[in-house]
């Protein structure tokens, strides 16, 4: 087998190329005349390291390139290979984080509504509010991930905190309409401030138009069963 050390960016996107194939280390150092541990060593740098953690930045595998093989390499290399080896840096999807009774409630609720007919959910007003950040997030961070991927749970930053400069935005949709945005400008939102700024003044008139089957679902559903007589 070659002594030779040297080994140029061409010759270690090959590597890493074989190896993304899911050729063998073996096979591969032996395709290329090079040590095993040094096929080894490549394939422990690039893609675990942005796979493990998924928000190390190409610079940050550049460096432990460095420092584990003693040769130098750009951060544009480094996401170039990793480009060719299916990894993309993409700003990752952000959701509520979900408990297991969370998802568990989810799935009664699909279970209990599969057979409803476009006639029945017509007559649906769901509703949600917001929290909108007003300064810079962390999704100016990027991540590692397949294509097609965006969505799977490593791929995805649970969030429910945000800083003190953002906003609480409420709004609903039905199949045929939906309702104006409305800005909680300041404050919490209480059970009487929902009924005065959102039942009252939105909610109300999508009640009068669809009538006794009228429902509302939302996120504050404990205050719609104390207050929703207070619109009908």
């Amino acid at each position: 087998m070659s002594s030779r050390h040297h080994i140029d960016d061409f010759m270690r996107g090959r590597i890493i190329g074989k190896i993304e194939e899911g050729r063998k280390i073996t096979d591969v150092a032996r395709e290329f005349d090079i040590a095993h541990s040094v096929v080894s060593r490549l394939r422990q740098i690039y893609r675990p390291i942005s796979k493990r953690n998924r928000r190390t930045t190409a610079q940050q595998v550049a460096n432990q390139f460095l420092a584990a093989s003693g040769k130098q390499i750009s951060r544009k290399t480094v996401a170039r290979r990793l480009r060719g080896g299916g990894l993309y840096a993409r700003r990752p999807v952000v959701c509520v984080p979900l408990t297991r009774q969370h998802r568990t409630a989810r799935l009664q609720w699909c279970r209990e509504h599969h057979n409803w007919t476009e006639q029945d959910w017509a007559c649906v007003l769901f509703s949600d509010e917001s929290r909108f950040s007003l300064s810079s997030d962390c999704r100016r961070q990027l991540i590692w991930h397949e294509s097609g991927t965006a969505y799977r749970p490593e791929n995805i930053q649970e969030k429910d905190r945000y800083p003190t400069c953002s906003i609480m935005v409420w709004a609903g949709i039905m199949i045929n309409g939906r309702t104006r945005l409305h800005v909680v400008a300041n404050g919490t939102m209480t059970g009487q401030r929902y009924i005065d700024e959102v039942l009252l003044p939105h909610v109300r008139i999508f009640r009068g138009a669809v009538g006794d089957k009228f429902v509302l679902w939302t996120t504050t559903q404990h205050v719609i069963e104390h207050s929703l007589f207070r619109i009908v």
